[in-house]
């Protein structure tokens, strides 16, 4: 099973971004993308890649049941 994970866009340099979540930081490339990114949107990270754009607040609730469902898997 593979897992993209939403993560904060913190530096752009071309196609190439630092991203954030958790204080967890990942170098990936925006070269998939269509669309313009910037710094402070969110992408969904697979294996180095963006590959979508989210809205904030969609990134953040998945953000937020993510965590919950990990922090359950941690408590079995």
């Amino acid at each position: 099973m593979c897992l993209g994970v939403p993560m904060k866009i913190i530096r752009k340099d071309g196609n190439e971004i630092v991203a954030e979540v958790d204080g967890v930081q990942k170098e990936a490339s925006v070269m998939l993308l269509g669309e313009d990114v910037a710094v402070g949107d969110y992408v969904i990270i697979h294996a180095g890649f963006a590959i979508s754009k989210l809205d904030e607040q969609y990134a953040e609730e998945t953000l937020s049941l993510m965590r919950e469902v990990f922090s359950d898997e941690d408590m079995a």
